[in-house]
């Protein structure tokens, strides 16, 4: 099955590619290889939620870190697709890096990204295996919970 065929069963609209907040773009191609800025989990230009992940009141729940994930994931993908022609000129991802702004005491990071692992192997399949790390930070740009990037593969 392609990929926006997956996109399309999974009910899931590729959203614009994200504007770079500094002076980056969004993804950059070198050879077969796609590797992806940093994502935020931006929703038509605003974050959902801002904070630190933590299991405390006033703390991003991790529930919510993981769909912010997701949506960082989402927004790599976009990226990507619009380097190479959209999404079927995609053949997998290679690898994920996410960081969460985290609390100390908050050891859940690989959790929360699993958000954007388990979206991306929905996409792909097996294609989607992939080397990861998750990573716990103090604070992140535009003071969100989440950032991921990816490297993928191109078709």
């Amino acid at each position: 099955m392609s990929v926006s065929a997956r996109l399309a069963e999974l009910g899931v609209d590729l959203p614009g590619v994200v504007p770079p907040v500094a002076a980056y773009i969004p993804a950059k191609r070198h050879g077969d290889l796609v590797y992806t800025s940093g994502q935020l989990p931006m929703v038509q230009g605003t974050l959902p939620a801002t904070g630190k992940v933590g299991e405390s009141e006033g703390l991003v729940d991790p529930a919510d870190a993981k769909t912010l994930a997701r949506q960082c994931a989402l927004n790599a993908l976009a990226a990507a697709a619009a380097l190479v022609g959209g999404v079927d000129n995609l053949a997998g991802v290679l690898k994920i890096t996410g960081f969460v702004a985290s609390v100390p005491e908050f050891t859940g990071q690989p959790g929360v990204i699993n958000g954007a692992s388990e979206f991306l192997g929905e996409v792909f399949g097996e294609a989607g295996a992939h080397a990861r790390s998750a990573v716990g930070v103090p604070v992140l740009p535009l003071d969100s919970p989440v950032e991921v990037e990816v490297v993928f593969a191109v078709a």
